[in-house]
């Protein structure tokens, strides 16, 4: 067991899971809707065309996907486009 501390950059990135690609988009959204803070800048600030880009994205990637997705993944696909849907309505 080392006693060195391990660096953020010394741990591989998780690739390859559309779930987690979802997610990753998901939060980008809600960061683009002000929603979430920023963990860079600390606060929290609104972007709607990157909000509704990334929502345009991720309707798109539904469409491309269609039939594609086991059922578990087409139910989150569907979920975060529902809320962010719901998030960006409210926010406009």
């Amino acid at each position: 067991m080392s006693t060195e501390a391990q660096r953020a950059d010394d741990i591989p990135l998780p690739g390859g899971d559309f779930r987690l690609l979802i997610t990753r988009l998901s939060f980008q959204g809600l960061l683009s809707l002000g929603l979430l803070e920023n963990p860079v800048t600390r606060t929290k600030q609104k972007n709607l065309p990157s909000a509704k880009m990334i929502l345009d994205d991720l309707v798109l990637l539904h469409e491309k996907t269609l039939g594609n997705l086991d059922d578990e993944e087409e139910a989150h696909l569907d979920k975060v486009i529902s809320d962010l849907r719901h998030a960006y309505e409210k926010a406009v």
